[in-house]
């Protein structure tokens, strides 16, 4: 294979867009890894050989000696929908080797609902600012299908390849208006759920990777018109669940979905949904396997249950972040307090600095908060433990370094939800604090990344610009293989890692990308394993111009990737985005193979 000819061949006196020399070659598929020299013309391999091959006339070569040539990853869980509208060309996940990245999550697209109900949808589950949700599609909305709205995203000058799921929110909600679709008593009619079937099979015609749906209840919605309420796919009823289901069993496409952590029967029947039973099993990849810290037992459960499902005939992955999951807050704006009622009661109001500041400072407010906190069993996210929630940023500087439950002891014995309370009271948004919520025992992330019944990827990418930035979770995966090895103990090769992180689901979307091979898509990262070191871990901030320059959560590792290529364009080098992305369209929205 790595010696043969295809047209174009340099045998036949034709030269290479791109030549890629001497790098440590991985095709994507899990084989073993070799020194090899690419050749990229017209967007495609050319040619992988042993040999070196003919530079003339080729106007960009780059040497790869030392360094590692692997397809570029996939990033199956983002929230760029509106982000994609306004900066294309996508930096902040391009620049760390993401060269393909899936919208629609979380039952969240931008494809029907009009501006105001996708501001809705967005603007408080993701941490989106609702105004720009709102402003954007007002502005660049032009298509009122799945296929029209493809066309509009291949207008604009792509950075990576795109692929999408279709929101059951977003196709809930144009069929029934947001406060239909968000009424416990109000069941949609035989039109709408034959209206809602029918966007389904135009959304997977068009190419859509399949739908994405929710029944977490503690996502609300933002604006006024349904404020607090949880996303419509939640109110959806079984017949609705069973008639879009069916339809992507057909298809062979998939079901995202999030089931409600407080009901277990949830899950079960979710990842009981994937199997065939005589029938063509339904693709299920589910939100989401983590080792949470509140419950530190359900880490068995996960890889248990996949196992179990795939086992019975179903096709069922769950979907995992493998790193740490550390997230950030500015004084209570933290998704995780949507979990239980004083935390939501807090969030429903939208006048921060009045209305919040009286509430949280009321003494009945307070002993509600404090008996939420201290419940400390059954099913949730966050810890809930303030002495576990460092203060990174405050006005009272007395207290940076510290921990909420720490500031309460130094002040005489204070209750932590009063000392956390009375520091937002003070302060507001301008204290800054951070936890660890899950993934935080090395084993039990090294156990997941290996589990074929867990799929890589859940960055949440354009969501939560403020509390978390997992945009390089790739490379950090890479470099805790690359570091067992060194140590005598792996858990994964690296060949296997990079699998995981490309081919592997790039064959189960059946989806164009994550091989390196002859004739595959030249859509390829260069690494430099030196330094996939302690930098990956780094905190920084950069502003969003789109979004007036609101600070959001980055990272930043120009060492650790040397080149990205999309479509055989180099958009980034040594780090650094080119004046290419984002200017000249490179990547293709990829549609799901029939």
């Amino acid at each position: 294979m790595t010696n043969r000819p295809v047209p174009g061949d340099p045998r036949d006196g034709t030269s290479f867009d791109v030549i890629i020399r001497n790098g440590r070659w991985f095709d994507g598929t899990g084989a073993t890894s070799a020194i090899r020299n690419l050749g990229i013309r017209g967007g495609r391999v050319a040619v992988v050989s042993i040999d070196p091959l003919d530079e003339t006339g080729c106007p960009q070569v780059l040497d790869a000696s030392g360094k590692w040539v692997m397809p570029g990853m996939l990033d199956i869980h983002t929230h760029y929908d509106v982000e994609v509208l306004l900066s294309p060309g996508l930096p902040e996940s391009v620049r760390h080797g993401v060269t393909s990245v899936f919208l629609g999550s979380c039952s969240l697209s931008a494809v029907h609902a009009d501006p105001s109900d996708a501001g809705d949808l967005f603007g408080r589950v993701e941490a989106i600012p609702r105004r720009h949700v709102v402003d954007t599609l007002t502005q660049s909305k032009t298509w009122t299908s799945a296929h029209e709205y493809i066309e509009a995203i291949e207008a604009l000058p792509l950075g990576p390849n795109v692929s999408s799921f279709l929101g059951h929110s977003d196709i809930r909600s144009a069929q029934m208006g947001l406060d239909r679709a968000t009424r416990k008593e109000v069941a949609p009619t035989q039109a709408e759920l034959d209206a809602m079937a029918a966007m389904l099979e135009e959304a997977l015609d068009a190419g859509f990777v399949g739908l994405s749906t929710q029944e977490l209840l503690f996502d609300k919605l933002d604006g006024d018109l349904c404020r607090s309420r949880t996303l419509p796919s939640t109110y959806a009823t079984r017949k609705e669940r069973r008639r879009l289901g069916a339809i992507l069993r057909r298809r062979g496409r998939a079901l995202q979905a999030g089931p409600d952590v407080a009901r277990p029967q949830s899950m079960v029947a979710l990842a009981l949904s994937s199997v065939g039973l005589f029938r063509r099993p339904l693709k299920v990849s589910l939100l989401s396997a983590a080792d949470v810290k509140a419950t530190p037992a359900a880490a068995h459960l996960f890889p248990a249950m996949a196992k179990a499902i795939n086992a019975l005939g179903g096709d069922f992955r769950w979907q995992h972040l493998p790193v740490p999951f550390e997230v950030y807050a500015d004084g209570i704006d933290l998704p995780v307090f949507e979990e239980f009622g004083s935390g939501a009661e807090a969030l429903h109001l939208s006048n921060q600095i009045e209305e919040r500041r009286a509430l949280l400072a009321d003494v009945d407010y307070r002993r509600r908060f404090r008996a939420d906190y201290d419940k400390k069993y059954g099913p949730r996210v966050w810890h809930r433990d303030f002495f576990d929630a460092e203060i990174v940023e405050c006005p009272d500087t007395s207290v940076i370094g510290k921990t909420f439950g720490q500031v309460g002891v130094d002040r005489g014995g204070v209750h932590p939800v009063d000392a956390f309370l009375d520091l937002v009271v003070e302060h507001g948004t301008k204290v800054r604090w951070r936890t660890t919520i899950s993934n935080h025992r090395p084993a039990v992330l090294d156990r997941f990344a290996a589990d074929p019944g867990i799929q890589l990827g859940f960055s949440d990418a354009g969501a939560h610009l403020r509390n978390m930035a997992f945009y390089n979770f790739g490379l950090r995966l890479l470099r805790r293989v690359q570091d067992a090895e060194r140590a005598g103990t792996p858990f994964m090769s690296v060949e296997r890692a990079v699998h995981r992180l490309t081919g592997e689901l790039a064959d189960w979307y059946r989806l164009d990308a994550g091989h390196l091979r002859i004739g595959d898509r030249a859509d390829v990262v260069v690494i430099d394993p030196a330094h996939l070191d302690a930098t990956l871990d780094a905190y920084a901030e950069c502003p969003v111009p789109e979004y007036d320059g609101l600070s959001r959560m980055v990272n930043r590792n120009e060492d650790a990737v040397s080149a990205v290529f999309v479509g055989g364009e180099c958009v980034v080098r040594d780090g650094v985005p080119t004046p290419v992305l984002g200017v000249r369209r490179t990547g293709t929205f990829l549609r799901a193979s029939p």
